[in-house]
């Protein structure tokens, strides 16, 4: 996405990978509803393919989009990996609009599920535009690896990004955003990562932890 004489001059993505615990998902969005911030959900199928908390959070305003991982799912064959998709994203729509898509990283697969559209054209399933294909120049952060910078990522990254300083605490971003003169920000949060006690905390720190040691394994690999 350029800018365009649509946009505002200033203006936020914000997108939310739902990759595991949907709870966390539906939390958020009713706290971004109740402030009037508008967001994309993306589901996995069948992961988080809860069709309640689905409707619900797209009642609450929010757009609902699909998470597809379907080179992954079937080893890189594309031709299945095509059928894939058709059958999970119908699956998604029986229940809620679905106009935009969004890979997921599947970091422990030497997959990446973007490369499906080297074949085939997502605009031909009724879809307008994938999360990572479909933006640039934008500033980009992702709390993957807990850390906006990025820093334990091995696929969350965005082609075509505006370079930006280095952040990683949740501070300093916002510092830098209330302050910045960028008319594009693209921030993308998994609700996961994100308690709303201190137990919680303490847990989803502790996997992150873990799971980030495991990417710097997998990235000296794949």
């Amino acid at each position: 996405m350029k800018h365009s004489s649509i946009l505002p001059k200033k203006y936020v993505i914000l997108r939310h990978d739902i990759d595991r615990r949907p709870s966390h998902a539906l939390a958020m969005a009713e706290l971004e509803a109740e402030n009037g911030i508008h967001s994309t959900y993306y589901f996995r199928v069948p992961y988080t393919f809860d069709k309640a908390m689905i409707q619900k959070i797209s009642e609450l305003g929010h757009e609902i989009g699909f998470h597809y991982e379907c080179l992954s799912k079937t080893n890189g064959d594309s031709a299945a990996a095509v059928k894939l998709f058709v059958e999970e994203l119908a699956m998604l729509r029986d229940h809620v609009e679905v106009k935009t898509i969004c890979m997921h990283g599947r970091p422990t697969s030497p997959y990446d599920n973007r490369d499906l559209w080297k074949e085939y054209s997502f605009e031909d399933y009724g879809i307008i535009g994938e999360a990572y294909l479909s933006v640039s120049d934008v500033c980009y952060f992702t709390d993957t690896g807990r850390s906006w910078g990025s820093t334990n990522s091995v696929r969350d990254s965005l082609a075509g990004a505006k370079e930006h300083p280095v952040i990683t605490r949740s501070d300093e971003f916002i510092a830098w955003i209330s302050k910045t003169d960028e008319c594009g920000v693209y921030v993308t949060a998994h609700p996961e990562r994100w308690a709303g006690s201190f137990g919680d905390w303490v847990y989803c720190s502790v996997k992150d932890k873990v799971m980030g040691m495991g990417k710097k394994i997998i990235r000296g690999v794949i």
